[in-house]
């Protein structure tokens, strides 16, 4: 159950109470600001190596190699924006086309490196002192011992050092660093790769890396660490961490990646297909809001309607994230255009259960504001955009809310007629982002190696979902199956075969996904029927369908009863077979956790009260009703209704669907 304040929780128990719901609009998806891009700028450069950044006054700055001289070509936008003139470049010096470059900047400092045009693998820096307005002459970096510098990546960190990372053809990515004026002795990472197709790098308390290509087995992208002391050690290298995977016989390769941090890490890179009606497009992902570069927990990559061989640079600043090539710029608003709809609501429903909730928002619109959904008022108003539904009262302390269920539009109606005119708007919650989901390829994980918790987070991170644990059976972090999703299935459908493993459940507080153990013995969380009264009940007591539970797998079998009910109907059997069970506790977990599920179902019922603001599935919460001899009975929430009508009368009401602790 959600906190509440003391004001709260007594005006919620009061038959007076005066209900306020808040209901907010976001363009966001599980609390990452989701940008709409407005292109700026289309022109006829050609797509070839090129960079951005945004400089500390917010100049744009942008530069590109000419694929057919070699020509390095740099631009400066300062207050850039619809109107601005992006097609206008200086020419800076002759380079290698054989190698990419890197811009990267700090404060006024921008910095862009670039490969030698005579021997391939020299590296060279031109420096500009005032936010990329005018720049120094190119200075030799390093004359590395290679045959050829392939790609080039670099960042300053907070205390001014200056990392470059390039890639020879070896392939082997090396790092070397400026400190106080002077260009460190290189260092080679400890990994080897087939093929590297691209570097980019972000500073964020270390230098956060990705890099795409192919090891022994498949064409990946990954995430590394050079540390700096954040989540890494000083000048060492963490493992590659895969975020994207295609089998070599695919035909599908992965390139030129580009890393930023506005809010979280988000990164663009190429996915190429070499088969009939092939392409080579560009294709955007983000980490997780909470999460670190180290858990690379990201969203599966979204393709973006781009086609390029050479990437889609990313720079961020004036809260804005920017998407450029050489003859493309986009930007999109990342503040999540919050619209606060409170007082236009007149009816609002939501329903929670096991498989998902569903909210109903019905908003007035005799004003006009939500004619055109997305735009002017209603920018943030798109399908696929967050709702938030936070239940409270008008209290002394003001109006106080519980923050609630997280929901994504799925889509509206405009009602007309009888003189009104409204939107009626339809949301769901986490379960909707997973179903979406679903497989592009195979996913396999052999026996031993990942726990069921750790499954799940995967899975649910796919989607763009995070997962936090309140309590856990040993089995889901303990049991590491043999573990296969199939390609096209739902993201929704593998959770629920992990869940059916162990006696734990998934359920949604906002945009996090939430682990809990329910047991038998669970304290409850709220009470019914004294101080806050019950409007309406009624109780069902049923007979169990299963009261007997047999759970075989390596380790044997265990069973386990409802004495009480096969006393009174006899046995009624399931049997489980899971040779993932290797241990006796696992099977006895497995075993108990079966039956406290089926057990749910034999105190059923409802009860309809005053709207308890915090309460969320499973739940445990205790019954007073002398009028059904119910004195402190305890329950589990099974399923919530809430509605809530503003006009033409005010309602305001929960339903509880119960069940058996």
């Amino acid at each position: 159950m959600r906190s509440l304040s003391s004001t709260l929780a007594a005006a919620q128990k009061s038959s007076s109470g005066t209900p306020y719901v808040k209901v907010e609009v976001l363009d966001m998806v599980a609390g990452v600001a989701r940008p709409i891009f407005e292109q700026l700028y289309s022109g006829s450069e050609p797509d070839f190596y090129h960079a951005s950044t945004v400089a500390g006054d917010g100049s744009l700055v942008r530069a590109r190699v000419n694929p057919g001289t070699g020509a390095l070509y740099v631009q400066r936008v300062p207050n850039p924006g619809p109107g601005s003139n992006f097609s206008s470049w200086t020419f800076l010096n002759n380079v290698s086309a054989q190698a990419g470059i890197a811009l990267c900047s700090r404060g006024s400092k921008v910095y862009l490196f670039f490969v030698d045009s005579v021997d391939n693998k020299s590296l060279y820096l031109r420096q500009s002192n005032d936010y990329g307005a005018t720049w120094t002459g190119p200075d030799l970096v390093l004359l590395p011992s290679v045959d050829q510098v392939k790609w080039l990546a670099a960042a300053e960190s907070n205390s001014s050092a200056l990392a470059l990372f390039y890639v020879s053809s070896t392939p082997w990515v090396y790092v070397t660093r400026r400190i106080s004026g002077v260009w460190s002795t290189p260092s080679s990472w400890p990994h080897s790769l087939a093929s590297i197709t691209g570097i980019a790098c972000v500073y964020q308390g270390d230098w956060n890396l990705m890099v795409t290509g192919r090891d022994s087995t498949a064409n990946r992208a990954w995430t590394c660490i050079y540390g700096d002391g954040a989540s890494q050690s000083p000048e060492t290298w963490s493992g590659l961490k895969e975020i994207a995977k295609a089998e070599t016989d695919s035909l599908v390769e992965f390139h030129t990646p580009f890393i930023t941090y506005p809010d979280v890490f988000r990164c663009s890179f190429v996915e190429k297909y070499g088969g009939t009606a092939s392409y080579s497009r560009a294709l955007l992902a983000h980490t997780l809001p909470g999460t670190s570069f180290s858990d690379s927990h990201w969203r599966e990559a979204s393709p973006f309607n781009l086609s390029t061989s050479y990437g889609m640079a990313l720079a961020q600043g004036g809260g804005n994230l920017w998407l450029s090539t050489p003859f493309r710029v986009w930007r999109g608003d990342l503040s999540g255009s919050p619209i606060d709809v409170t007082a236009d609501v007149v009816d609002l429903r939501l329903e929670e259960g096991p498989q998902g909730a569903r909210a109903t928002v019905t908003l007035r619109n005799d004003h006009g504001l939500y004619n055109s959904p997305g735009s002017g008022s209603a920018k943030a108003l798109h399908k696929g955009s967050e709702t938030r539904i936070s239940p409270g009262y008008r209290t002394g302390a003001g109006s106080e809310i519980s923050s609630g269920p997280a929901f994504w539009i799925t889509g509206w109606e405009h009602i007309t007629g009888g003189g009104r005119s409204l939107l009626r708007v339809h949301a769901e919650d986490g379960w909707l982002l997973l179903r979406a989901w679903r497989a592009r390829r195979q996913y396999s994980w052999s026996s031993g190696n990942t726990s069921v918790l750790d499954l799940i987070r995967f899975l649910v991170s796919q989607a763009g979902l995070d997962l936090i644990t309140i309590a856990t059976s040993s089995t889901i972090t303990t049991l590491k199956p043999e573990f296969t999703v199939q390609p096209k299935e739902r993201g929704s459908e593998a959770v629920t075969r992990l869940l059916n493993m162990v006696p734990d459940v998934l359920f949604f507080r906002g945009r996090q996904g939430l682990i809990k153990y329910p047991q038998g013995g669970d304290a409850s969380d709220y009470s019914f029927g004294t101080d806050h009264p019950i409007l309406e009940a009624r109780y069902l007591s049923q007979a169990l369908e299963v009261n007997r539970v047999q759970a075989y797998g390596r380790a044997g079998m265990v069973e386990v009863f409802a004495w009480d009910e096969v006393d009174q109907v006899y046995d009624r059997l399931l049997q489980i077979n899971d040779l993932n069970l290797d241990t006796l506790s696992s099977l006895q977990e497995r075993a108990e956790g079966t039956l406290t599920k089926e057990g749910w179902k034999a105190l059923g019922g409802q009860v309809t009260v005053h709207p308890n603001c915090g309460q969320e599935l499973y739940d445990v919460i205790t019954i007073t009703d002398g009028l059904a001899a119910l004195s402190g009975a305890r329950r589990r929430v099974l399923e919530l209704q809430l509605q809530y009508e503003a006009v033409p009368r005010s309602r305001y009401v929960q339903q509880i669907r119960l069940g058996k602790v």
